[in-house]
């Protein structure tokens, strides 16, 4: 009997280690997807406005004379001699931080509600959902080049909406993993997982980079087709909890059924269990939602300007450049897996998160000044800038969401991790909504002031990590 009970035992864990591995490989797929179809923006602002003759040098007697010759050639290519219409002014870097705000203002907005619907709703259904929803609001962007829409509210729109709908992503698969996966090595474990974002942000450069020069509405058109075929994949095949491998016979409860949330229900949730909050806020979260909203506001920055900048700096085309600036990526992978290795040695999450911060405020003032010494030096400083960016950031909307959402103080609430997934990330998501925008007001002044923007909010970020590394309730958290 004992030999029976020890190899049942074995089979059960050698089960639960395969669909553990399985669960990891495919939330990184499914949120790879999400960044995937996040970053052509960035690659085609680019080409949404070229940089060309001043219109003094066009020895026309008018500018309606000039956009009078030039209309019949935008008709046929798509194109003006500076790019796409609305985008081809002047103020082009204040419309291309425009198209940023939106999709991150409605992504920050979002998220606060996401966790919470979420968190009563089947997570394999409402990550499907959206992921549908979202793969429709990329290709529709795109789409703007083949109809030849030069509306700015038309982008503005499909921005928005494609905001709102990708909040369902990070706290359902945040939730997913946090279910299969313990607290033992959990900083590197998340810190290897988490790197699907830098490979999410590489895949879209080089997609919308590949067509960005002939056809960018493919740019966005393919990205949005390949997340909607990953929701059918995640509707398919997640699993969301160990629990529903046992292939449970009980009929669904009311809570467990998809269809059945309504708007009365969102306002219950909202006013009620005031003491699971109050505990939920004792715990640290408020401090790292702070520091995440600074990390971001950083890292998002890169994400959205960072191949616009290198075409200015180094003089390269679009797709160069975007190719230039997977680099930033590739320095996050390794950034993210460093900081969960460093913070599971130490035992430490605070302590990890400031040290990183400590050195990348210089970092950025390095690569400002080192990046216009040629091609060779901004490769190393987008490597290590990488790293040291999205160390922190990846280390707090990970491991540190999972720490603080299952901790023991919260007694087992189911609720507790979707909702502080949310709650971190959706704070942070405001500062990747600022961070563009400062950036395209700030930008036309010079880019040195942008980097000084980034300064200030790193050291910021800092002096939060501090205040969280001395709180009274930091052998809480650490």
């Amino acid at each position: 009997d004992v030999l029976l009970f020890t190899n049942v035992n074995f089979k059960i864990k050698a089960r639960r280690s395969q669909y553990r591995a399985f669960i990891f490989s495919l939330t990184f797929l499914l949120y790879a997807s999400f960044h995937l179809s996040r970053k052509p923006i960035s690659i085609v602002k680019g080409e949404l406005h070229k940089h060309c003759a001043a219109s003094h040098e066009v020895e026309l007697t008018s500018y309606k004379e000039y956009a009078v010759q030039i209309q019949p050639v935008r008709k046929s290519s798509n194109v003006s001699q500076c790019g796409w219409e609305p985008f081809d002014k002047n103020n082009y870097k204040q419309l291309l931080g425009a198209l940023d705000y939106s999709f991150l203002c409605a992504y920050a907005v979002g998220m606060y509600l996401s966790g919470i619907i979420g968190e009563r709703l089947p997570i394999r259904y409402y990550l499907t959902v959206g992921m549908l929803a979202s793969g429709l609001f990329t290709a529709m962007f795109g789409l703007g080049y083949f109809y030849n829409i030069h509306n700015l509210w038309f982008y503005i729109m499909a921005q928005i909406a494609n905001g709102l709908v990708q909040t369902t992503g990070w706290p359902s698969v945040v939730t997913c993993i946090g279910n299969w996966f313990g607290k033992g090595r959990r900083g590197l474990i998340m810190g290897i997982w988490n790197s699907h974002t830098s490979v999410g942000n590489i895949l879209g450069s080089l997609i919308a980079a590949y067509w960005v020069s002939t056809c960018w509405g493919l740019s966005f058109v393919m990205p949005g087709v390949i997340i909607a075929v990953m929701g059918i994949v995640c509707f398919l095949f997640l699993i969301e909890h160990p629990k529903d491998i046992s292939c449970s016979c009980t009929p669904p409860s009311v809570s467990e059924c998809f269809f059945c949330f309504d708007f009365c229900l969102l306002i219950h949730i909202l006013y009620q269990d005031t003491n699971f909050l109050f505990s939920l806020f004792s715990q640290g979260v408020i401090e790292f939602s702070l520091c995440l909203l600074f990390a971001k506001l950083v890292s998002y920055t890169f994400l959205f300007w960072l191949p616009l900048y290198i075409t200015n700096v180094e003089h390269l085309d679009a797709k160069r450049a975007g190719d230039l600036s997977t680099l930033f990526d590739v320095g996050g992978i390794f950034g993210g897996i460093l900081a969960g290795l460093i913070s599971d040695r130490l035992e430490k999450r605070a302590s990890t998160c400031g040290m990183m911060l400590l050195l990348a405020a210089p970092t950025l003032y390095m690569f400002s000044a080192v990046s216009k010494m040629g091609l060779e030096a901004t490769v190393v400083m987008l490597l290590i800038s990488g790293a040291l960016v999205n160390g922190p950031y990846a280390l707090i909307t990970t491991a540190v969401s999972a720490d603080l959402g299952t901790h023991k103080s919260l007694k087992g609430n189911a609720r507790a991790l979707s909702t502080v997934t949310a709650i971190i990330d959706g704070t942070g998501s405001v500062g990747a909504a600022l961070g563009p925008l400062l950036a395209g007001l700030i930008s036309p002044s010079g880019w040195n002031n942008v980097f000084y923007m980034l300064m200030v909010a790193d050291a910021c970020a800092l002096l939060v990590s501090l205040k969280i590394l001395f709180s009274f309730c930091v052998f809480l958290l650490c």
